[in-house]
């Protein structure tokens, strides 16, 4: 919420009580270094937070005093300056940060602050920052009434693009990769418990050190940012591929249970069909409970209809990950859809 800007800030005034005798031209101008001894306005930066002048090797600041009173004072400053910035659309978002120069004590009926005519802010050509872009700059006037009267005032808008090669590069491709990992579980086998457990959880904590970096570097905001809306729901992609291994290895051993149902349903069915009818009454106590529970497991594991394609599979462990195989990849491509769309459509839209 704040930038940095090293600037050389010029100002302008007539004061006729300087007038002087050029002698026909040949003096241009007088120099002064001591600022005290000229009349000068209160200027001072609203918007500032810190700032210092420049004194190597010596003061960089003059005072020219021309011949008709003109004076001309210009100095060498480093500013950091306050600047409100909304991260909703981090970081694919554009800030506005301003620079704002007012009088102190002289009000309006006294002093006005003016922009000079034909290029009044002048950028250097080889400027270079290293994440944002700056688009443009306009400059306008900001005169605040107080309760001790108008006081005069100049502002500077300048538009930051922020460059989004490096959050490309830094945040959103490894986060795709992880969650792309995490998906490799799904084509493990359902016995190997420890591979496919360490994978989702080294993905997990991976992916939770990323975002409390990312994190760690804003400044805490109520609302939502894009970025937040990113890792939000790579973090459950991965959370999810976890939580399918539970369930495969749940269905797995529901699956042995239903084995073991079958093969004491073979049994008992052997066991119908085998003995004659007299040592059924012989020993009725004993068999006909077995005969009656292995009709009632009979009844309850009548398989349910399943698709075509899911037949091939036999077990339901192995048709969860195979469900999972085609369903991750289509919905975090649908997410990537949704998610590229809204954000790039909303810059698209602030920019117009």
């Amino acid at each position: 919420m704040e930038y940095s800007v090293q600037l050389t800030f010029r100002e302008q005034w007539l004061d006729e009580r300087l007038k002087f005798n050029d002698f026909n031209g040949k003096i241009k101008y007088l120099t002064l270094t001591d600022a005290a001894r000229v009349w000068m306005p209160d200027l001072f930066f609203s918007n500032e937070k810190e700032g210092h002048f420049h004194n190597i090797i010596m003061p960089n600041v003059y005072i020219r005093i021309f011949p008709y009173g003109s004076v001309l004072y210009s100095i060498r400053i480093s500013l950091t300056l306050s600047c409100p910035m909304n991260l909703k659309l981090y970081p694919l978002d554009r800030q506005v940060c301003s620079l704002r120069m007012a009088s102190y004590g002289w009000t309006t009926n006294d002093l006005v602050f003016l922009w000079k005519d034909g290029d009044p802010v002048q950028v250097v050509k080889n400027l270079h920052l290293p994440r944002f872009t700056l688009e443009k700059f306009l400059t306008d006037y900001c005169n605040s009434k107080t309760n001790t009267g108008e006081y005069s005032c100049l502002k500077v808008d300048l538009l930051f693009k922020r460059e989004f090669s490096y959050y490309l590069i830094q945040i959103y491709i490894p986060c795709c990769m992880l969650v792309i990992v995490s998906w490799v579980s799904f084509w493990l086998d359902q016995s190997a418990v420890p591979a496919r457990v360490s994978l989702g959880v080294t993905t997990l904590l991976t992916m939770a050190t990323q975002t409390s970096g990312i994190n760690a570097s804003l400044p805490p905001v109520s609302y939502t940012k894009a970025i937040d809306v990113w890792t939000g729901v790579c973090l459950t992609f991965v959370f999810g591929a976890l939580l399918e291994f539970a369930l495969v290895n749940y269905a797995s051993r529901s699956d042995m249970h239903r084995e073991n149902m079958k093969k004491q349903r073979a049994a008992c069915e052997a066991l119908d069909h085998g003995p004659d009818p007299g040592d059924l009454m012989e020993d009725g106590n004993t068999t006909f409970p077995m005969v009656r529970q292995c009709e009632i497991h009979m009844q309850q594991s009548r398989p349910n209809c399943c698709k075509t394609w899911l037949s091939k599979f036999p077990t339901r462990s192995k048709r969860i990950d195979v469900i999972s195989r085609i369903t991750f990849p289509l919905v975090f491509a649908l997410f990537n859809l949704i998610y590229w769309s809204t954000y790039l459509f909303r810059e698209e839209a602030e920019d117009q």
